[in-house]
């Protein structure tokens, strides 16, 4: 039997995070991966926000950073440009895109330096609740184990199977699920190399297709879907695109990545006795953009402050663990709500009418570019946003 403090289930961005600060602080941590090679394969666009590393005390490595951004390129359907350049405006959403496999391998290590054990291909399988804890039953290198540990941060990714075996009710709802596919591609012709595209319309039912320079003529090219706005798979989608689109047409892949990204906003039930739930597991996805890399790096970081704390006091309760929904709450959820009503009202839109606000943003100037002053700008110009959003921005 392996007996730790806190064990950590998923080496992704946040579960590594979070077993980094809850070593720092003294616990003893045991993070385990079910993959043979943490961050492989990789689940994401793989685009992150430079600010949002800075302020997580997250040092950029040119061994992990595949593109640094100039601005964000939004395509309508009728192909209609809008160009936001951050050498202009502050854009906090712009950044870098990242090599996965590197960065999250790097930031598994950075929990190694600070203290934490790491297990690698050591899959979960069962969770049993025990007076001071839980002992999770897993396969480690194809033999049997047992580990102990008084807290569990579940970090299992978006159908995450721990938070489920504890009892809580933290998975996304299938029709709030998007449907992802991604290629890396070779031969892209983007109109921009230094600027993330991302098209609209009917082209992505429910979501949105992006292409995410990695170099001069590579990128990850993808697409999110609603399964309830499209009786065609999000590969059918894509595969679509690729072949009508000329930055594409003659572009070749490499790689494929497909999964499921959470766009339904924080899930309440992310706390129990002895468990937190962090990143994708408990959906801190930003439900108008479906980025996830920052919101899921600071979740670990407030449950590894907070995880750490409860076993210094010896409390492992709910009501002591809570601290972190608060945290989470107050830094991470406090605008998801409005972004879920931003969805649902781009969700209603026909091609026509994202044309016409294309029309009308080409040649406005903006001081700066946030999802708030975005929308506010869009109820300037439609009033049909005015209608169904002006309450709330």
């Amino acid at each position: 039997m392996i007996e730790t403090d806190i064990l950590v289930v998923g080496a992704g961005p946040s579960g590594s995070l979070a077993a980094k600060e809850a070593a720092l602080r003294g616990a003893n941590v045991l993070l385990i991966d079910r993959k043979s090679e943490i961050g492989s394969p990789k689940r994401c666009a793989e685009g992150v926000s430079k600010e949002g590393l800075k302020e997580l005390g997250i040092k950029p490595d040119p061994r992990w950073i595949a593109r640094e951004l100039d601005g964000v390129r939004l395509v309508s359907p009728d192909n209609t440009n809008v160009f936001l350049d951050t050498s202009t405006i502050p854009i906090p959403e712009a950044g870098y895109i990242l090599e996965r496999k590197v960065f999250d391998k790097h930031m598994a290590m950075d929990a190694a330096r600070a203290g934490a054990e790491i297990m690698i291909k050591t899959n979960a399988k069962s969770l049993k609740r025990i007076d001071d804890g839980f002992i999770l039953k897993a396969d480690h290198m194809g033999e049997p184990i047992e580990i102990k540990a008084k807290i569990i941060i579940a970090a299992d990714g978006p159908e995450s199977r721990i938070g489920r075996m504890a009892g809580l009710k933290c998975n996304t709802p299938a029709e709030h699920m998007e449907s992802c596919v991604q290629f890396e591609m070779a031969g892209v012709d983007m109109v921009n190399n230094q600027d993330i595209s991302l098209f609209f319309g009917s082209v992505a039912p429910g979501g949105y297709v992006w292409i995410f320079p990695k170099g001069d003529d590579i990128a990850n090219v993808g697409i999110g879907v609603l399964k309830s706005k499209t009786d065609k798979t999000a590969y059918d989608h894509l595969v679509e695109f690729i072949k009508t689109c000329p930055e594409t047409k003659n572009a070749q892949p490499v790689e494929i990545n497909v999964g499921g990204d959470p766009v339904d906003g924080l899930m309440p039930d992310r706390v129990g006795d002895n468990i937190l739930v962090v990143g994708d597991a408990a959906g801190f996805v930003n439900p108008l953009t479906g980025g996830g890399i920052n919101s899921a790096l600071e979740s670990g970081v407030y449950a590894g402050i907070v995880a750490a704390q409860a076993i210094e006091d010896e409390n492992y309760s709910k009501r002591n663990l809570k601290e972190y929904v608060k945290l989470t709450d107050e830094h991470i959820g406090k605008n998801y709500k409005k972004y879920n009503a931003a969805k649902a009202y781009l969700l209603s839109l026909s091609d026509e009418e994202l044309n016409e606000i294309a029309a009308a943003f080409k040649d406005e100037e903006f001081s700066e570019v946030t999802p708030r002053s975005l929308i506010k700008r869009l109820i300037k110009v439609s009033p049909k946003a005015l209608l169904k959003l002006g309450k709330l921005f």
